[in-house]
C-alpha cells in the first residue's frame, strides 16, 4: 500500500502512523515510526528514557510537525491539522504534569470541556454551569470515574491521584476515539496508582487507549498489547509475555544483561 493511500474506512484502525519521522537540533527523535491501533484496544507504549515516546505523542497530536510520514485517525488524514482540529477529530491526551484549574471544582474542571464540545464554551462560564443538560453529563462522567464525592472541592484539595483522575476525566469529556494517557500514573503514591489502573480498564470500549508508562505493573495488568520503543524506533510488538520474555527488551529497558 502507497503511503498516501488510507484504508478504506470500515478497515481503518483508529490510530495509524506510517514512516513518522522526526529530527531535533539534527537529532532523529522518530525513526520511520510504522504504528497501528485499533478500535478499543488497549496499547502500552514503553522504552527507556529518551526513547522518543512523549516525542510520539506530540506528533500525533500535532505538537510536533513530523519531517516525514503520515498520521491518519480513523482513516482520516491529520497530518497537517492543528492540535485543535486534531482534538476534534478525535485525538484525546493527558500529559506527564497535569494542566488543571486548580482554583475550580472538580465539576468546573469537567464542565470546560463539556462546553468546548457542544460548541458554547465562548458563552459566560457561569452561564454554561448553568445548563442542566451540561451539568448532568458531567455529574454522569463524574460518577462513572468515582468522582462525584469530589465535585463540589477546588482541584488543588484533591490527593494527587485523584487529580489524575480529574485528567482523565477532562479528556474523556471531549469523546475521543483515541485516548493518549501519558504516563497517568506519575508522581502518584502507589497506595492510589490502583485506583489509576482500575480507571483506565473501565473506559468505554469503543475508545483505543494508548498509554505511555514507565509503571510495569500498570502497563502489564492494562496493555493487551506492548510496543517497545527505542531510539526514537519500535524494537519489538507483542502481547505482555511476549514483551516480558523477550531478552531484546530485558536488555535495553529492563536493564538486564542479554545474557542474563
Amino acid at each position: 500500500m502507497r503511503l498516501d493511500m488510507p484504508a478504506s474506512p470500515a478497515a481503518a484502525p483508529a490510530l495509524e502512523t506510517r514512516g513518522l519521522a522526526k529530527s531535533l537540533g539534527g537529532i532523529p527523535i522518530a525513526r520511520g515510526i510504522d504504528f497501528r491501533l485499533e478500535t478499543g484496544e488497549r496499547r502500552a507504549l514503553i522504552g527507556p528514557n529518551g526513547a522518543g515516546k512523549t516525542s510520539f505523542i506530540n506528533l500525533v497530536t500535532g505538537h510536533l510537525a513530523p519531517s516525514s510520514g503520515r498520521i491518519w485517525v480513523g482513516g482520516e488524514d491529520v497530518t497537517a491539522l492543528p492540535p485543535e482540529a486534531r482534538v476534534k477529530r478525535g485525538i484525546g491526551r493527558t500529559f506527564q504534569i497535569n494542566t488543571l484549574f486548580a482554583a475550580l471544582s472538580v465539576l468546573e474542571n469537567v464542565l470546560l470541556p463539556l462546553s468546548e464540545r457542544r460548541g458554547i464554551a465562548g458563552r459566560m462560564f457561569r452561564a454554561a454551569a448553568a445548563d442542566a443538560g451540561l451539568a448532568e453529563e458531567g455529574w454522569a462522567l463524574l460518577e462513572r470515574l468515582g468522582l462525584a464525592e469530589d465535585a463540589a472541592r477546588p482541584v488543588r484539595e484533591l490527593p494527587y491521584g485523584r487529580q489524575r483522575l480529574v485528567e482523565i476525566a477532562i479528556a474523556i469529556a471531549l469523546r475521543p476515539k483515541v485516548l493518549l494517557l501519558d504516563e497517568p500514573a506519575a508522581g502518584v503514591p502507589s497506595a492510589e496508582a490502583g485506583i489509576i489502573i482500575e480507571t483506565i480498564a473501565g473506559l468505554p470500549r469503543d475508545i483505543a487507549v494508548l498509554i505511555v508508562e514507565h509503571d510495569m505493573d500498570l502497563v502489564f495488568r492494562v496493555a493487551r498489547r506492548i510496543t517497545v520503543l527505542v531510539q526514537g524506533a519500535v524494537l519489538v510488538e507483542g502481547t505482555p509475555s511476549e514483551i516480558a520474555a523477550d531478552p531484546r527488551v530485558r536488555a535495553v529497558y529492563l536493564g538486564e544483561a542479554a545474557a542474563s
